[in-house]
């Protein structure tokens, strides 16, 4: 059977692997191999590659040696990995009772399973777990060269956004001011820093702003980032004009956040608006919102209109990167 896996000229071998490695994407359990002058390297995650690398199905080795779920199930599981945990989304208990035994006597280095115990819900956008294997919903997940200390059960987290992220953070400018009004534990805050810009991360999930914090001292980035525990309609007063770049991900009720965004934003800013909408209108929502608000003190110009991954049946996640200019 095929396996996910980044096909590249073998003299771009190791950058590559050394990026992919960074996003925690490598494929421990199976070799990495040359052939015909392409080195094929297996990654755990093909939806998480970044878009410019070509991703194949080749029938790569098991590493030798190594015990694989599938090896005592009988079929290839379906899964993701966050550091050292592991999450499946099973229905059936005695199905995922089976996968999570099985993975857990492999030889992929992991320290515990979840099974998805609930739909994403509540103002902190948080799930219920099932632990299946290990004692704790606590990881470290390291991304693009960054890690995140997290507690799955009490914020919330997507590994399968680390391509998007990082495309953002590819854009950012050392010196910049970057105000991301949905901070979270950090996945943009903390990147955005260590490229040398002055952040402010809001955020009225408490343990998210506790994770935030510890993240900026566990990346050297303390100095340069500020975590405030708030609702960011009553902070922005603080900041009224003095964001050079701005995050806004929180896709199912952004648009409530338009005017807050206008008024942090400075003389010319880059906005990154985050939206859930049908396939018959994907973008339009989102740019008449923020035309509406900032037009005409500012000149609104969208930059990119791009689809980051498909949400249900009929809806994307999308992104709009907006530039502001007094």
């Amino acid at each position: 059977m095929g396996v996910p896996s980044v096909r590249v000229a073998r003299e771009d071998g190791e950058a590559t692997r050394t990026r992919l490695a960074e996003a925690d994407l490598v494929d421990d359990g199976h070799d990495i191999t040359v052939e015909d002058e392409s080195l094929y390297i297996p990654v755990t995650d093909p939806a998480a590659v970044p878009d410019e690398f070509d991703v194949v199905e080749f029938d790569a080795p098991v590493r030798e040696g190594q015990t694989m779920p599938a090896d005592r199930l009988g079929f290839d599981p379906s899964y993701e990995r966050i550091g050292d945990i592991v999450i499946v989304d099973e229905d059936d208990p005695e199905r995922a009772r089976e996968i999570a035994d099985a993975l857990m006597a492999s030889d992929l280095p992991i320290e515990g399973v979840l099974n998805r115990a609930s739909k994403i819900k509540g103002e902190t956008r948080v799930r219920d777990w099932e632990v299946l294997a290990g004692d704790t919903t606590e990881v470290v997940h390291r991304e693009y060269g960054c890690t995140f200390e997290l507690d799955l059960a009490e914020v919330y987290f997507s590994p399968r956004l680390a391509t998007e992220r990082h495309r953002v953070v590819e854009q950012v400018q050392s010196g910049e001011q970057a105000f991301d009004m949905f901070a979270g534990v950090g996945p943009f805050v903390i990147p955005f820093a260590k490229v040398g810009a002055t952040c402010v991360g809001t955020d009225i999930n408490e343990a998210a702003i506790e994770y935030l914090r510890k993240n900026a001292e566990r990346n050297d980035v303390a100095d340069r980032v500020t975590a405030i525990c708030g609702d960011v309609r009553e902070v922005a007063a603080d900041y009224e004009g003095w964001a050079d770049r701005m995050v806004m991900n929180l896709p199912h009720s952004a648009d409530e956040f338009v005017e807050t965004a206008i008024s942090l934003a400075g003389d010319d800013c880059t906005l990154h608006y985050y939206d859930i909408q049908s396939d018959d209108d994907l973008y339009g929502p989102g740019e008449r919102a923020i035309r509406t608000a900032a037009e005409p003190e500012y000149e609104v110009t969208i930059e990119t209109r791009r689809t980051v991954r498909s949400y249900a049946p009929g809806e994307q996640n999308v992104v709009l990167d907006v530039r502001l200019r007094r």
